[in-house]
């Protein structure tokens, strides 16, 4: 009975999962790239305001295309002297933000490890549906990551990055611009800095590197050394960013089902290949 019940499982269920699977992770891989209706496939524009709880020090609207940042209007009010400045990028100029670019590839190697197996391939062995189940979850956990986890960079890399170059007017040397995903929001951290005199430098640390660096914390850039004295972290939630996540979570968990599936007869596969 066991014997019919695994040829079964191999040569039905485990296709019916792969299907399930593939349909899941292309809805997912149709969110990173929402074509605009009518535009003959042309990624959607989407606008999202950027607000902050409590200070209106930081204000903004992010122009989100894909995986590229193509719009930042910003008003930033310097709590010194409430000064109030605003800059936006370029007109020929636009961000690419690496998180959803390196998600996106993920998904698209996990249904290309899926359509490899068809449903006309014949699964031989329990290890071989596990080592598929394997690879997909290594791919669609590597995707989930890069939302999750923001890259951690020193305030000498955010200062050198090319993003300081893309706005009109320059920013001005005090200030440090940083964005990032983070789960289904994208952030924008500005950084206020003020110069240290060189006499006050003999407690000079630099910091490491941080996903979200501290007021107090110094840096040395272009043979001059800075500290942070205000910091900004504004947000806005991409909806689309959160369906993605949830197809992540829903396929990991079916891939972790199947193989369970599957290991209940290991017992008897392992002496048994078909």
């Amino acid at each position: 009975m066991q014997e019919e019940e695994f040829k079964w499982l191999l040569q039905e269920e485990v296709h019916a999962v792969l299907k399930q699977l593939q349909d899941i992770l292309k809805e997912a891989a149709h969110r990173f790239a929402l074509p605009a209706s009518g535009s003959g496939g042309a990624i959607k524009q989407e606008n999202f305001a950027l607000g902050t709880s409590g200070t209106d020090q930081v204000k903004g609207v992010l122009t989100l295309q894909g995986d590229a940042l193509c719009q930042a209007d910003i008003n930033l009010k310097m709590p010194r002297n409430n000064q109030l400045l605003h800059f936006a990028f370029r007109e020929d100029k636009q961000w690419k933000l690496q998180q959803i670019q390196d998600a996106r590839n993920h998904v698209n190697q996990a249904i290309y490890l899926l359509m490899n197996r068809d449903v006309n391939y014949q699964f031989k062995t329990g290890s071989e549906v596990l080592k598929l189940m394997d690879a997909v979850m290594l791919q669609l956990s590597r995707a989930r990551n890069r939302l999750t986890t923001p890259a951690t960079l020193t305030l000498p890399e955010i200062a050198s990055s090319g993003l300081t170059k893309m706005f009109t007017p320059a920013l001005p040397p005090d200030v440090l611009v940083n964005f990032y995903i983070n789960l289904n929001k994208l952030c924008l951290t500005v950084y206020q800095l003020h110069v240290l005199q060189p006499s006050t430098t003999k407690n000079f640390k630099p910091a490491g590197g941080s996903i979200l660096h501290n007021p107090g914390a110094m840096f040395e850039f272009g043979n001059q050394r800075y500290e942070v004295s205000h910091v900004h972290k504004v947000e806005c939630v991409v909806p689309w960013l959160n369906d993605a996540l949830v197809f992540f979570t829903v396929s990991l968990q079916l891939c972790q089902q199947l193989k369970d599936k599957i290991s209940v007869f290991s017992s008897y596969w392992n002496y048994r290949p078909y």
